[in-house]
């Protein structure tokens, strides 16, 4: 994560979107705020910009791409029926799904599951606090790219994620690195214009959570963490069900 530098900003909406995001193709919907980089690959300078100061680049080309090493050793990890929530182009569903996994990603976005699909994975759309397939019953779930902040009530999050669990199930969550802490606010994405312009899309519920801070929010919401552990500069989390 980099600070805000001093390029100027330019807000296109003040309205925060509910829970999670959409691409707006049902009516009631709002905006899905990473709709442009999920769509294009070739989409770039495009940046996650919380209420902090705090932005960070959206990793697009990663995204879009076979799975890095770093994702290669969650799929390792999964040993039964897996839920990637938050799929968008579904990199980690399919590699689940290659290495004879059974493997479902979520995400509330209908490019996001289109690409899925088209990549050869399975899918479906759906904000994943409400009712989704197998509650209950999966193995693992998995949040990683910065899913953690998803709807900006983390506790909640991984409280959900507890109800899809079988029994002895685990969430693999990726983490900031230790010394970030837990920050909840309101998000933009940022797009680069001319002349060094920022182009900031609509406020949206987001969260951001670190390898210390996990350890308390998951006990709230009634998970115990059984593992932290680095790849490279990304930090990651095992939670399991039961004190």
């Amino acid at each position: 994560m980099n600070p805000v530098d001093t390029a100027p900003i330019e807000a296109t909406s003040t309205r925060s979107p509910a829970r999670g995001h959409d691409d707006g193709s049902a009516a009631g919907t709002v905006a899905d705020p990473f709709a442009a980089a999920l769509a294009d690959r070739a989409a770039r300078g495009r940046w996650l910009v919380h209420g902090d100061g705090v932005r960070s680049r959206l990793p697009v080309d990663r995204w879009h791409g076979p799975a890095e090493p770093a994702v290669v050793g969650l799929v390792e990890r999964c040993a039964g029926p897996t839920l990637d929530l938050g799929c968008g182009p579904g990199r980690l569903t399919v590699a689940l799904t290659r290495a004879g996994r059974t493997a479902v990603g979520v995400d509330v976005s209908a490019t996001a599951v289109r690409l899925t699909r088209a990549r050869g994975a399975v899918a479906v759309r759906g904000d994943l606090f409400e009712r989704l397939p197998g509650e209950g019953r999966w193995a693992h779930a998995v949040l990683i790219d910065g899913n953690v902040g998803i709807g900006g009530e983390p506790v909640a999050l991984l409280r959900r994620c507890r109800e899809l669990l079988a029994p002895g199930g685990t969430v693999l969550v990726e983490l900031e690195p230790p010394g970030a802490g837990l920050w909840q606010g309101l998000a933009r994405v940022a797009a680069e214009q001319r002349a060094g312009r920022m182009l900031l899309g609509p406020a949206f519920r987001w969260a951001r959570l670190d390898a210390r801070a996990v350890h308390p929010v998951a006990d709230a919401a009634g998970l115990a963490v059984r593992d932290v552990f680095r790849r490279g500069r990304r930090w990651f989390g095992v939670l399991a069900t039961g004190r």
